[in-house]
């Protein structure tokens, strides 16, 4: 194999919903109070629900823009690439970047539809519908095979949620997101029986659960001064306090067909992590009586827990410590962390590098994916066709140059004074992230 025959199957990217997305989705009576985009007077655009305030942060749109422009501070739709937000052009920019498929997490809702939590429940639930609507029917469905669809959660109740989750796997969703720490959003912990509807619904429809870093929307800071740096750093690896939680839960003994995504969590961690469970088991296991069932819990990780990777070398060397039927690959477009639309370089340099065989890269770059989210682009799209190399050649002449896009320069220090207000308010509990 060469870089170019890689299929690649991305299970983590994003999509800065556009702003026509309720047109014709909600019953007449909620349609002057839905979500709306708003342009300001200073050239950003933000969505605006009620009181709240969602500006589009810059890191969360950096497709083909220098380093300089990252950064927290607000911006409007035309300071980023169209295929953020267009569906035709998103199929450009993957095509340009050799991505068959991806799935796409929201923004503005929030990783767990958080904001569409009202006093109102119809009128939640008819949000909360209307977005999966539109992420379906518009967003995924256009481009069959190129997309592996997603919805949000009814987060404020199990058994609405349960049923919305029927109703979209009717349709061929297989997956859903959610937090990683419910009890943050003021909801019952994973260890409450509140939840025992939604596992099940999720085993029955052979949904998984796909759990976004930061999706219970808090910013990881661990000082108020600490340097951005801290929490870009540990960002991926806040996943790891979620996956401790549920593999030591009640959840999984109790529905042991339940599957889990750790999105974004990277894997260089995991083998120390099942090291540490399994002696963690050993050790104290007869007072804190955990029973697997005469298995170690490293096993039922790899039974129950996916993971995914954007960069992350030291994973893909310690693939069979970690499973390799557990491993899926990210492009993460369009956040700062994406290779985009230079992925399948870094990807293929790092199977160079720890002599990584066929097989094996096929279960990371697409079958694993494939086999978890109960997903075949093939029954839309030729194989021969679906490769890095081939489209890239269905792309040749789509722009993918990086240049400037925002329409004002602001300074590192002023930047660096917005994180610090955010890390503030964070600490105060008056703001959220994702």
């Amino acid at each position: 194999m060469q870089r170019d025959d890689m299929i690649l199957v991305s299970v983590d990217d994003h999509v800065i919903e556009p702003p026509d997305m309720f047109v014709g989705r909600l019953p007449t009576k909620y349609v002057d109070d839905a979500p709306r985009l708003v342009h300001r007077e200073d050239g950003t655009d933000v969505w605006k629900f009620r009181d709240t305030v969602i500006p589009n942060s810059a890191l969360n749109a950096i497709a083909g823009r220098p380093k300089e422009e990252y950064g927290l501070e607000p911006q409007g739709l035309d300071e980023i690439r169209p295929g953020c937000y267009d569906i035709h052009e998103r199929i450009k920019d993957m095509n340009a970047g050799g991505l068959l498929a991806q799935m796409n997490f929201p923004s503005f809702p929030g990783f767990a539809g958080r904001l569409f939590v009202t006093d109102d429940v119809d009128f939640s639930l008819a949000l909360v519908r209307a977005y999966n609507d539109w992420h379906v029917e518009d967003w995924c469905a256009t481009y069959p095979g190129r997309f592996i669809p997603m919805t949000i959660p009814v987060i404020w109740d199990a058994q609405l949620c349960a049923a919305e989750v029927r109703r979209n796997a009717a349709r061929g969703v297989h997956s859903l997101t959610f937090s990683e720490n419910p009890a943050v959003m003021g909801m019952p912990s994973f260890h409450d029986e509140f939840w025992n509807p939604l596992w099940a619904a999720l085993v029955e429809t052979d949904t998984v659960l796909s759990i976004h870093i930061g999706s219970s929307g808090r910013i990881a800071v661990p000082a108020v001064d600490s340097p951005p740096d801290v929490m870009i750093t540990l960002q991926p690896m806040n996943i790891v306090s979620a996956a401790a939680d549920l593999l030591w839960s009640r959840v999984l003994k109790d529905f042991p067909d339940l599957r889990i995504a750790l999105s974004e969590g990277g894997i260089g961690w995991v083998p120390y992590f099942l090291e540490r469970a399994d002696r963690t088991f050993d050790v104290h296991a007869t007072w804190t009586m955990q029973d697997f069932g005469g298995k170690k819990p490293s096993e039922i990780f790899r039974e129950h827990f996916l993971t995914c990777f954007i960069t992350d070398s030291l994973g893909v060397g310690l693939r069979h410590e970690i499973g390799i039927d557990n491993i899926t690959w990210e492009c993460d477009y369009p956040h700062s962390d994406s290779a985009w639309p230079q992925a399948p370089e870094g990807l293929w340099a790092d199977f160079q590098k720890w002599n990584v065989p066929d097989d094996d890269i096929n279960k990371i770059t697409y079958q694993n994916a494939m086999k978890w989210y109960s997903f075949d682009p093939f029954t839309h799209i030729k194989k021969e066709d679906a490769t890095v190399g081939a489209l890239r050649r269905a792309a040749e002449g789509h722009d993918i140059s990086v240049r400037p896009r925002s329409h004002q320069i602001i300074q590192p220090q002023e930047k660096l004074e917005q994180f610090r207000m955010r890390a503030r308010a964070a600490v105060a509990g008056t703001t959220t992230s994702r």
